[in-house]
C-alpha cells in the first residue's frame, strides 16, 4: 500500500501539505488556522535553534531543548544516548512496525556572513549545514503524528545525533551515529526502516548537458537510489629528504620537489590507472615544508581526503597510493610515510525502500517536484545507521532563486528557506506512514483513467481490473491506492451505501473539486451495485 486517504487527511488536517502549489488542497477556515498554527511552530523552533548553535560533542542546551520539546509531546524520551544524542518514541494505536526518522544536531565552527535577525549568538559557531532545519522538521513531525496517534498502528522513533559533522583526524574513538549505533541507538525496538533529510540548494540532474548544477527550491525533494554518498577517508602523507644549502642541491634530496612529484603522480591513480566509470576524488588540500628559503626541505607534510563508495574500490585506491608514493620516493632516494583514516561509509540508499518514497512524495508534492539527482561525493554518517537497517536519505529543497537564497552548506552566507520547513515535516510524516501500513502481497495493477486533461491512477490487487464509468464489472477489487491529477484527496469518514462498497478496508470519499467538476472517488473493496451494476468506484457526473 503506498499513500493512502489516512495518510492524506493527517497531512491535510494540519495544512503541512500545502507546502508547494502542486501539493495544495482547499482548506477551509478552520483547516488553514490549524495549518498556520502548524508552521508557526515549527519555524520558532528552527529559529530558536539556529540562534544557539553548538559544536560537535557539546551540544548539551541543544540535547536538552529537542528532549524538553519531546517530551511536551508525550513521546517516551531517552538522553545521552551515544554521547548528547536524543531518542523520542511515538507510539501509535497497537502494535506494527517501527520506523525511525533521524535528524543531526551539531553546528560548524564558521562565522555567519550574514547581519539579519536571528542569527546565531554564538560567535564563531553556526548552522551552516542545516542541521537547523533537520531537527526543526524531525519536531514538526512529532508534532503532527502526536496528534494524530489514534490514526495509526505500529512506531516512530525519533533519533536526534551529537557530532555529524567529520571526526578530527587524531581522535580513535567512535563518533555520532556509529557511537549511537553502539549505545543502542537501533534497539529497543528495532526500526524496519530509518529516514533522513538533508539541506541542499544546488544537485546535479542526471542527463543535465555538462552536467551543471541546478537550484533545489523549497518546495522540492531530491532522491537516488544505491549510494547516496561517499566514503570519506582522509590521509596524511611525509615524504623524508635531505637537508642541504639550496646552492647545493645535489649533496642532498628535496623533500619538496619529491612531494611536488608525488601530488601530481596521485592524480594519476584517478585519469590513468582506475575504471572511468567508479567514482573517485583524490584532493591534496594542504602541504607543509621547509625552514628556510635557502635550504632544501627535509620534511615534507602534506593532507588530503579520497572520496569513492565502492568499497572495494576503496581498498584498491589505498593500495595504488602506497605503489604510488614508493615509487617516487624510490627513484628520488626519499622516504615516505602514508597514514590513511576510513571515514564515514557511504551511504547505502536501499532501492526498494527509495522508490516507495518517491512514489509517496510523488503523490504529496507532484511528480516535478520530487527529483531524481546524481549521488554526491560528500560524507555522512548516516550511513551506519543505514548499513544496519534499511534507510533511504533524501535531499531537501532550500533553495529560492528568486530571494538569493542560494548559498551552498559549509558556507557562511548559507540560509534556508522557511518554506523548505513545510516540505520536510508533509514529506517525513507521509513517507513513516506510508511505511507503517502493511505491504500488501504481491505487486499492485495500475489503472490510469483519463477524461480530457485529467488522470486518475487506480491500484488495486494484482488480479482485479476495473472499468471506467458506464462498463459493468463481473467481480470485486481491492483497491490500494487513487491518485487523482498527481494529488490525493480524503472527505468524510463512512460510504454511502450507493457506492456499492463494504465495510472492512473502507477509508473514505471525497467531493474533490477539479477542473470546475466534483470527481467521487471511493476507497476499498468494491461489491457489485445491485442497482444498477456499474462500476461505481468511477461515477463521472453525467
Amino acid at each position: 500500500m503506498r499513500l493512502n486517504r489516512t495518510h492524506v487527511w493527517l497531512l491535510a488536517a494540519t495544512g503541512l501539505m500545502a507546502c508547494a502549489a502542486s501539493a495544495q488542497t482547499n482548506l477551509d477556515a478552520g483547516l488553514e488556522a490549524k495549518a498556520e498554527s502548524g508552521f508557526s511552530q515549527v519555524l520558532a523552533w528552527q529559529r530558536d535553534l539556529h540562534c544557539h548553535p553548538e559544536l560537535s560533542n557539546e551540544e548539551v542546551q541543544t540535547s536538552a531543548f529537542i528532549a524538553a520539546e519531546l517530551t511536551k509531546l508525550g513521546l517516551e524520551v531517552r538522553t545521552n544516548v551515544g554521547g548528547h544524542g536524543v531518542i523520542g518514541l511515538l507510539r501509535g494505536k497497537a502494535e506494527g512496525k517501527c520506523v525511525a526518522i533521524r535528524a543531526d544536531m551539531d553546528a560548524l565552527p564558521i562565522t555567519e556572513a550574514e547581519d539579519v535577525p536571528g542569527r546565531s549568538e554564538n560567535p564563531g559557531v553556526m548552522h551552516a549545514c542545516g542541521h537547523d532545519v533537520h531537527m526543526a522538521v524531525a519536531l514538526g513531525t512529532a508534532r503532527l503524528l502526536a496528534g494524530h496517534r489514534d490514526r495509526f498502528a505500529g512506531t516512530v522513533k525519533f533519533i536526534f545525533q551529537p557530532a555529524e559533522e567529520g571526526m578530527p583526524t587524531g581522535f580513535t574513538n567512535d563518533w555520532g551515529a556509529k557511537r549511537m549505533v553502539r549505545e543502542g541507538a537501533l534497539e529497543d525496538p528495532e526500526p524496519d526502516a530509518i529516514l533522513a533529510l538533508h539541506c541542499a540548494t544546488r544537485v546535479t540532474v542526471p542527463g543535465v548537458p555538462g552536467d551543471e548544477d541546478r537550484f533545489l527550491e523549497a518546495g522540492q525533494i531530491g532522491w537516488c537510489a544505491g549510494p547516496a554518498s561517499a566514503n570519506s577517508d582522509r590521509f596524511r602523507v611525509g615524504i623524508t629528504g635531505q637537508m642541504a644549502h639550496a646552492s647545493a642541491p645535489h649533496r642532498g634530496v628535496d623533500a619538496i620537489a619529491v612531494a611536488v612529484e608525488a601530488i601530481s603522480a596521485l592524480q594519476l591513480i584517478r585519469s590513468r590507472e582506475t575504471d572511468t566509470q567508479q567514482p573517485l576524488v583524490l584532493t591534496v588540500g594542504t602541504i607543509q615544508g621547509g625552514v628556510r628559503e635557502n635550504v632544501l626541505a627535509e620534511r615534507v607534510e602534506f593532507a588530503g581526503t579520497v572520496r569513492t563508495q565502492d568499497e572495494g574500490f576503496r581498498d584498491r585506491v589505498i593500495g595504488l597510493m602506497h605503489r604510488t608514493l614508493r615509487g617516487v620516493t624510490e627513484a628520488r632516494g626519499a622516504g615516505y610515510e602514508l597514514y590513511y583514516r576510513k571515514g564515514y561509509p557511504a551511504i547505502p540508499n536501499e532501492p526498494a525502500l527509495v522508490q516507495r518514497a518517491v512514489e509517496c512524495l510523488s503523490d504529496l508534492l507532484g511528480a516535478t517536484n520530487v527529483i531524481r539527482i546524481r549521488p554526491d561525493m560528500g560524507g555522512e554518517d548516516f550511513s551506519y545507521f543505514a548499513k544496519e537497517v534499511p534507510g533511504c536519505y533524501l535531499w531537501l529543497g532550500v533553495a529560492n532563486a528568486a530571494q538569493g537564497l542560494t548559498a551552498t552548506p559549509h558556507q557562511p552566507a548559507f540560509r534556508a528557506d522557511p518554506g523548505a520547513l513545510k516540505t520536510g515535516v508533509a514529506a517525513l510524516t507521509a513517507v513513516a506512514l506510508d511505511l507503517l501500513v502493511e505491504e500488501p502481497d504481491g505487486s499492485a495493477r495500475r489503472h490510469r483513467l483519463r477524461r480530457g486533461d485529467m488522470e486518475v491512477v487506480i491500484e488495486t490487487e494484482p488480479e482485479d481490473f476495473l472499468l471506467e464509468y458506464g462498463s459493468r464489472f463481473d467481480r470485486a477489487a481491492v483497491v490500494r491506492r487513487v491518485t487523482l491529477g498527481g494529488r490525493g484527496f480524503l472527505g468524510r469518514w463512512g460510504m454511502p451505501d450507493e457506492f456499492g462498497l463494504e465495510g472492512e478496508g473502507v477509508l473514505g470519499y471525497t467531493d474533490a473539486p477539479v477542473g470546475g467538476e466534483f470527481v467521487k472517488i471511493g476507497v476499498g473493496r468494491l461489491v457489485r451495485n445491485h442497482t444498477n451494476g456499474y462500476n461505481p468506484l468511477f461515477p463521472w457526473p453525467p
